[in-house]
């Protein structure tokens, strides 16, 4: 009997506690970036006007401090000009390690880490956002539609629902695609943050999706390459299959032969 009723309550608890997980995060939305899929690459202009989101917002508080400035300019990214590079550069005042003293930086320093305490650096961002899990060991979902860290931003920035609340004199806001549906940051964006010179759309759900591509190039800025070399080795290995194949057919050719006439 008290075994029957350990039984009973820990089914009981396991139930509540697969409930709660599952209502902690909301569900994340499959978007149609340009890089999702084995052929995916980055558009050049959406990482653009991304980096121009994370400039004017989103480096208030958060850093990218893995990032080479110098990468902004490199095919598959942002692919700014060289002047460009280093007229962005000169933005930010950078510590020099050698005498302590303050310079405006260079492109080969990196992005300034973050500036407030307990603000994640967003340098890996999309890649610790995973959206889809997909089948255990499988990567179904992966391999269809990315590793999703760059839809989970997209759904953090525009999961607010207005609702605060005060914990232990902090000020909580309510988003439904955070764990446990609270979280400390304040909403970043609000729509029409920012104006891009390309005329795109500004508005909350296209600047979320701007910025969350551009993070997910700051975290895979080699994606596109590794793409490449991946479909080489599959084109390679298929390749190295049909000659396996053939050769195989041809040593054995006489063996069957013999095979066929001894049967006769």
């Amino acid at each position: 009997m008290m075994f029957k009723k350990l039984t009973t309550a820990a089914i009981v608890t396991l139930g509540l506690a697969t409930g709660a997980t599952a209502k902690e995060v909301g569900p994340i939305e499959n978007i149609d970036f340009s890089f999702d899929g084995p052929f995916g690459t980055y558009d050049q202009l959406q990482l653009q006007r991304g980096l121009q989101v994370y400039t004017e917002v989103c480096s208030a508080c958060h850093g990218l401090k893995y990032v080479p400035l110098r990468t902004l300019g490199d095919t598959g990214g942002p692919q700014l000009p060289e002047d460009q590079v280093r007229a962005y550069a000169k933005r930010f005042d950078i510590v020099d390690p050698e005498t302590g003293d303050t310079r405006p930086g260079k492109p080969t320093d990196k992005f300034p880490a973050s500036a407030l305490a307990g603000a994640p650096d967003l340098s890996l961002m999309a890649k610790a956002r995973a959206g889809f899990s997909g089948p255990m060991g499988l990567g179904i979902n992966q391999f269809l539609k990315g590793i999703g860290g760059a839809e989970h931003i997209v759904a953090i920035l525009d999961s607010y629902t207005g609702k605060e609340k005060t914990e232990y004199g902090a000020t909580l806001y309510e988003n439904t695609a955070f764990p446990g549906g609270w979280i400390a940051m304040a909403p970043p964006l609000a729509g029409e943050d920012v104006t891009f010179a390309d005329g795109a759309p500004n508005d909350l759900k296209s600047e979320s999706k701007d910025v969350a591509a551009f993070l997910m190039w700051t975290a895979e800025p080699k994606l596109s390459n590794r793409k490449e070399v991946g479909l080489l080795g599959i084109g390679f290995l298929g390749l190295l299959s049909v000659l396996l194949y053939l050769v195989n057919k041809r040593i054995w050719a006489p063996a069957k032969r013999k095979a066929k006439q001894a049967a006769k």
